[in-house]
């Protein structure tokens, strides 16, 4: 009796917006949902969404609660129809995609294929474009874009002062967009 007296004042605090009341039954609620979510889905990802949504949904539908069930029910319920949902719209997309007639499925790949190729010339001539490029531009625009160095790391590397590296990554960003959008129309 004294466990459903505090879970009713935990969910009127909840109500009247208390974050701590909020928080304290995201923090014991939280890792339940979720092994719960992925024992069905397995997919760590899409399960920790879903454990998201299922809070969101809660907090909604909160006013309704009518204290007929506890409040682990409650949520759990919200995870198994959000979890259920999920599994009908999969098995609604295999069925979709297996019925679809075969030309249409390898115009889909076709799709796909071509945007892998088209990444491929991209890159390709990204790299034309950096050859072309004096070494010290090629270098810092390699090491910034490619290699994802900050530009920090760019400055102690070149031994160069912190603007002076920010001013030659910007003359290189220029100078490339200048040589790629004067070879943009022509064939590398």
């Amino acid at each position: 009796m004294q466990a459903k007296r505090e879970e009713e004042l935990l969910i009127k605090r909840i109500i009247q917006r208390d974050e701590r009341a909020l928080l304290k039954m995201f923090n014991e609620f939280k890792k339940p949902v979720f092994r719960y979510i992925y024992r069905q889905l397995n997919d760590e990802h899409l399960s920790q969404e879903i454990t998201q949504d299922v809070f969101i949904d809660f907090i909604e539908a909160l006013r309704d609660f009518n204290h007929k069930c506890s409040l682990k029910t409650f949520i759990f319920s919200i995870a198994r129809n959000k979890t259920i949902d999920v599994i009908r719209k999969k098995k609604i997309n295999r069925i979709f995609f297996s019925a679809l007639p075969n030309y249409i499925v390898e115009g889909l790949k076709t799709i796909f294929i071509d945007e892998e190729i088209e990444k491929k010339e991209l890159q390709k001539r990204i790299k034309h474009v950096l050859n072309l490029l004096p070494n010290d531009y090629s270098l810092v625009l390699r090491l910034k874009y490619i290699q994802g160095e900050k530009v920090k790391v760019i400055s102690k590397k070149l031994s160069m002062k912190f603007k002076a590296t920010e001013s030659l990554i910007l003359r290189a960003r220029k100078a490339f967009i200048k040589v790629f959008k004067y070879y943009e129309n022509r064939a590398f």
